[in-house]
């Protein structure tokens, strides 16, 4: 039977409802990994501030009727990634059901702008059970729209909460410290220029030192700079190191914190990927390593705008190109602003106070 798992999710759930909601209840919907989790984490601490809340975890894995019970009774539930049995989950008129979304921005077409037709029917089934879609700006309701197929009036572009990390206090140097002395690299005085490859379909695309020359790349920049690896945990399958062992690079894929990584790192070399939406509020460089780019727009998924014209930063093909704009200070800075404020309706340090002032209002 189609989706019996989710449809047996629901009905657990509505065995619940029985319960009157307790107002000061909030429930985040989480798998036991606990990714994506820095919204919720954000959103609970600004709850945090302004009284007395009850908070709630609920395991998608991890079946427990006490977690039921505490779900169907939450006045507020928060979610920051795909749960499809909420399709089968029809909350109380009390309670406000409010997706995050991990993501910042749009870049890559995702959810509806991709699926089949049978996964746009129960995408529209969530969106029926979600009162609220949290975007980071205004300019890409359209995109998210399509690909959560919910009706516009219930997006709300009030920021992405997790984009407060950048506003607090931090103590780079101690950080950077840190982060050398993790890997047993003696150098840190050294820039930072953190390469984070997308995974492709496409096998022969994935090992990145087949097509980054890395003996160039310290022969070149080494004295200044010193190359940081962080793989998409799919490109392990793929990724041979068929380098010399002499040659210098941190491989920093196992690092807990993606947000500390970016603070630290003077340069982002990326492809495809939407880190370049988070590390733009950064105002710092980003060059785009696209060395398939031809196959890449051909064969994957495609983006909600001209990744040519639109991207933050300079394209190049090759090593060489890599090598040159970077000893250079080529980095076609200029397109930054413009593609932050497509993103972005603001960035201050503010979007979890919106979010929470938004329902406590």
């Amino acid at each position: 039977m189609k989706y019996l798992k989710h449809k047996i999710y629901g009905s657990i759930f509505g065995l619940f409802k029985i319960f009157p909601i307790k107002n000061n209840r909030i429930s985040f919907i989480i798998d036991s990994g606990e990714s994506f989790r820095g919204n919720l984490d954000y959103i609970k601490k600004e709850f945090e501030k302004r009284g007395n809340f009850e908070f709630n975890f609920f395991y998608k894995d991890k079946i427990s009727l006490n977690a039921f019970k505490n779900l169907a009774t939450s006045k507020y539930v928060f979610l920051n990634d795909n749960f499809f049995p909420l399709a089968f989950m029809s909350f109380k008129h009390e309670t406000k059901v409010v997706q995050l979304w991990h993501a910042p921005g749009a870049s890559k077409k995702f959810g509806g702008s991709v699926a089949s037709q049978d996964e746009i029917e129960m995408l529209s089934k969530i969106s029926e059970n979600t009162d609220y879609l949290i975007s980071s700006s205004k300019k890409i309701e359209d995109y998210y729209s399509e690909a959560f197929q919910i009706d516009r009036s219930k997006i709300k572009p009030l920021g992405l909460p997790r984009l407060d990390y950048y506003f607090e206090n931090h103590d780079l140097n101690k950080l950077k410290e840190d982060f050398f002395k993790k890997y047993g690299f003696t150098s840190s005085n050294k820039k930072i220029v953190l390469y984070t490859p997308t995974f492709r379909d496409e096998k022969k695309y994935n090992n990145v030192f087949d097509y980054l020359d890395l003996k160039k790349f310290n022969e070149f920049l080494g004295d200044d700079y010193v190359l940081a690896l962080r793989l998409h945990p799919k490109i392990k399958d793929f990724y041979t190191e068929n380098i010399e062992s002499s040659e210098e690079y941190i491989d920093c894929s196992d690092y807990p914190s993606e947000q500390e990584l970016m603070m630290i790192s003077d340069i982002l070399i990326t492809d495809y990927s939407s880190i370049m939406i988070e590390f733009a509020v950064l105002d710092k460089p980003i060059m785009f390593f696209v060395y398939d780019l031809d196959n890449y727009l051909k064969t994957e998924r495609g983006f909600y705008y001209d990744f040519e014209k639109t991207v933050p930063g300079k394209l190049v093909f090759s090593s060489d190109e890599l090598i040159t704009a970077i000893k250079n200070n080529d980095f076609d800075k200029d397109k930054l602003s413009s593609f932050t404020r497509t993103q972005f309706d603001a960035i201050d340090g503010k979007s979890s106070q919106r979010v929470v002032d938004f329902l406590l209002k």
